[in-house]
């Protein structure tokens, strides 16, 4: 079985876990609780457990031997050929503020390689999907294929991090170094920076403290559209951890550089 098998599955599952969010997206009712232990602030809604029951009950039905991480119930048989990791609402501080810049990620893993993601906006109608060899943008503004720009120093580029507020004293410290030096830097995004990196709008993602299921989707969605996506350290970026994603290797070998002392 191959990967263009599993693709009109995969919209069934974007199509039915957007189905069950919507109703949730800017309603006075949403129930919000705090996921940490700590001060910190992580939270999950209704809508975030309700869209990966979903989409795990249809993983289940259609592919048994199949495992499954998701960040709301878990892993089980993650040791399997192929693995799909569900992040129902990236981008959930967003969600819950009523802004549309949060998305469903949707990743199958073969033997541990991301070889398909995607990301959908239900409220906006935005999907973007990839497998490493071509990426794909299917929206209100039509459909077309994915292409990063060419952007040749740091200093053309334009930047994005979700918060540097989220990075410890010393990966803050980095990654101000790369922020002092590009044209433009912005905060917000989650997993929407990455897919404008992939459509050609931005430059640089720099993150941390990132889950699997945070960007194992998004991987094969830069790549496919000529982009390269790695640890701070310059290896596979699956398991998460520190991340730079950059749409010219030119610009990704100077962050590295940077954010490497």
């Amino acid at each position: 079985m191959t990967v263009i098998d599993f693709t009109a599955f995969i919209d069934r599952l974007a199509t039915a876990s957007g189905e069950t969010i919507l109703p949730f997206f800017r309603t006075s009712l949403l129930d919000v609780e705090n996921k940490s232990a700590s001060r910190d602030f992580d939270p999950v809604t209704e809508a975030d457990r309700a869209a990966e029951a979903v989409m795990r009950r249809m993983i289940q039905a259609s592919f048994p031997e199949h495992g499954i991480v998701g960040e709301e119930f878990g892993n089980q048989n993650e040791d399997a050929e192929y693995v799909w990791m569900l992040d129902p609402i990236d981008g959930t501080k967003s969600f819950i503020a009523g802004f549309p810049i949060w998305g469903t990620l949707i990743a199958l893993l073969h033997r541990g390689t991301p070889v398909f993601g995607m990301m959908h906006q239900p409220y906006i109608g935005e999907r973007f999907s990839g497998d490493n060899r071509s990426s794909r943008y299917r929206g209100p503004s039509q459909g077309r294929k994915l292409a990063v720009r060419r952007c040749p120093s740091l200093q053309e580029a334009t930047s994005f991090t979700t918060s540097p507020l989220l990075m410890n004293p010393d990966d803050r410290a980095a990654f101000g170094k790369v922020e002092a030096e590009v044209r433009l830097t912005r905060y917000g995004g989650d997993c929407y920076s990455y897919c404008m990196l992939a459509a050609g709008h931005l430059d640089l993602v720099i993150e941390t403290e990132l889950k699997s299921y945070d960007i194992a989707a998004l991987i094969p969605i830069i790549t496919g559209a000529g982009g390269v996506i790695t640890t701070w350290e310059g290896e596979p970026a699956q398991g998460g951890g520190r991340v730079v994603a950059a749409g010219d290797r030119r610009v990704h070998e100077a962050a590295l550089k940077r954010l490497n002392g």
